[in-house]
C-alpha cells in the first residue's frame, strides 16, 4: 500500500494476529485468549516521542503505579480504567523502534508484548513519519499479537500537507486504526469506544 509519501509495502505477511480470524460481512472479529474474569491488559508501545506516554495518562488519569521492571533500572507506568464494564490495566511501555532490541529500554519492552499476558497491543505512530512506524506494526503482526493503530498528531500532519486515511490503512493492514491528536484529546472518545468494543466482546472488530 502507499502512505501519503510511502512506496513501500505495508501489507503483512500473515493476517492471523495471535487468534483465530472470522468474517462477519464486512468486518473482521479476532478473538483474544485469557482466562475469564481476568483483568483486560492492553501495553502501549512506540517510539519515543510519539505522545505515548501522553495518551497513556489520558486513558488512566491518576490511577497510576511506576515501579522498575525486575533486574532493571527500567521504570514501567501501569494505570486502570473501567472500560465496557470492565477493568482494563493499562501499561506503558519503554520506547523501542524494534521488536530487535539493541537498549535496555527496547528488550523489557520487548519482553513486556512476547513473554507477558498482554491481551492488546496498542502500537502509537506520529503520522508524519508513518511510513518508518509501520515497521513496527508489521514486526508486531509478525509475532501474531492483537494490534490497534493509534496514529497520532494529524493536526501536526495536516499542517505539513499529509494525510492519513485511516480506513485505508486498516483495511491494508486488517487492523484497527484510530487517527488522533492526543494533545487536543482529538480521537480519544473513538480510541476508548474501540477499546469498550474489543473488552466487551473479546475481539477486535475491524470494519471497512
Amino acid at each position: 500500500m502507499d502512505c501519503h509519501d510511502c512506496h513501500q509495502s505495508c501489507q503483512p505477511k500473515s493476517h492471523n494476529l495471535g487468534g483465530k480470524l472470522f468474517n462477519f460481512g464486512s468486518k473482521k472479529l479476532l478473538k483474544k485468549n485469557f482466562s475469564q474474569g481476568s483483568t483486560t491488559t492492553i501495553a502501549l508501545v512506540g517510539s519515543p516521542n510519539v505522545g505515548k506516554s501522553l495518551l497513556f495518562n489520558l486513558l488512566t488519569g491518576t490511577y497510576v503505579t511506576v515501579s522498575n521492571y525486575p533486574g532493571t533500572t527500567v521504570e514501567i507506568a501501569k494505570g486502570n480504567r473501567i472500560i465496557g464494564g470492565e477493568k482494563v490495566t493499562f501499561l506503558d511501555t519503554p520506547g523501542m523502534y524494534s521488536l530487535i532490541p539493541i537498549t535496555e529500554e527496547e528488550n523489557v519492552a520487548r519482553n513486556l508484548i512476547l513473554n507477558q499476558k498482554v491481551d492488546l497491543v496498542i502500537h502509537v505512530v506520529d503520522a508524519k513519519h508513518l511510513a518508518k512506524m509501520l515497521n513496527l506494526t508489521l514486526q508486531l503482526l509478525e509475532a501474531k499479537l492483537p494490534v490497534l493503530l493509534v496514529v497520532n498528531m494529524i493536526d501536526e500532519a495536516k499542517k505539513l500537507g499529509i494525510w492519513v486515511d485511516e480506513n485505508q490503512l486498516a483495511h491494508r493492514l486488517s487492523i484497527p486504526v484510530v487517527s488522533m491528536a492526543a494533545v487536543k484529546k482529538v480521537g480519544l472518545q473513538k480510541l476508548i469506544a474501540k477499546v469498550a468494543d474489543y473488552v466487551r466482546a473479546n475481539s477486535l472488530s475491524i470494519a471497512y
